[in-house]
């Protein structure tokens, strides 16, 4: 096993928990992997050959099924997709394939709501049905409506290092409020990312003749907003926002934690065009935001 996939199995844990990527126990081959994805989806069996990630994974199939019928068939078609598209030669893939299928998910479960509630009404004969009163204990977390759309994110590659793992987001924002409310939606709507270790942000915006705006939050990371923001005016960048999250692993990192976060958000920034990459650089500019 490539020490690419070593890393790259570690940050899927960080992130998506100890359960989503684990070896088969009903195969001796010790590159297929089962793979769970978010939420009430399938289990896939995944093979990820030892040239990986010159080659891409071989999808094999589903392990379990899970939710309505079909639906294992939809997932394993649609993770087929999500890897075809994302899958760049010599990068790792399966956290980008991740985020993928979980928007194509997404989309598809707009539609069958959609489809679902187009009668709004059961009818049961000519018999009137009785009114009743259920009582309801208020959600704590925001609904889709509330929330609107999400932030047109455009997200870095995991980086690992001792465990801990890093994720940058970064999105074009135009007012200071923007920027809080695409945090906001940020943290209500991902919950991984809510009950992460750290939420590092800085954000850049020009404002109308000639004024400007930026800050910076540590989220308990101390000086790490501060070093965040100054890679940004190196780069100088504006009308744009990055956060930078980070799960913790066990074992401090000490200054090395602040090249980790700089390196992080400089790759969602290459991502997403914001800068040209340098030559010989190991990570590749990926056209779009995700």
């Amino acid at each position: 096993m490539s020490e690419a996939l070593v890393d790259e199995i570690e940050a899927i844990k960080s992130i998506y928990g100890d359960n989503t990527l684990t070896h088969s126990t009903q195969e001796q081959d010790p590159t297929v992997f089962i793979l769970t994805l978010p939420g009430e989806t399938a289990s896939l069996r995944l093979q990820f050959p030892q040239t990986y990630p010159d080659v891409p994974p071989s999808v094999l199939g589903t392990h379990s099924a899970a939710g309505k019928r079909g639906a294992a068939a939809r997932d394993l078609a649609l993770f087929r997709d999500a890897v075809s598209e994302v899958y760049e030669p010599g990068q790792v893939c399966l956290f980008d394939a991740i985020e993928k299928v979980q928007e194509l998910l997404d989309a598809v479960k707009e539609d069958e709501d959609g489809e679902d509630g187009e009668d709004g009404e059961e009818h049961h004969g000519d018999v009137p049905s009785e009114p009743t009163t259920t009582a309801t204990t208020p959600s704590t977390e925001p609904s889709a409506s509330v929330l609107g759309p999400p932030p047109p994110w455009t997200l870095s590659i995991p980086f690992v290092e001792a465990r801990s793992t890093f994720v940058a987001r970064c999105a074009p924002v135009s007012a200071p409020s923007q920027a809080a409310g695409f945090l906001a939606h940020l943290l209500a709507s991902d919950k991984r990312v809510r009950t992460a270790t750290h939420n590092i942000t800085a954000w850049r915006i020009r404002g109308p003749n000639g004024t400007s705006f930026q800050d910076c939050d540590d989220d308990g990371e101390t000086a790490a907003g501060g070093r965040l923001l100054h890679l940004m005016q190196l780069m100088d960048l504006w009308d744009t926002m990055v956060v930078v999250t980070r799960w913790y692993g066990g074992q401090k990192l000490g200054p090395r934690r602040f090249a980790l976060i700089n390196q992080t958000a400089r790759d969602a920034f290459v991502r997403a065009g914001l800068v040209r990459e340098e030559a010989g650089a190991t990570v590749k500019k990926k056209g779009g935001g995700k």
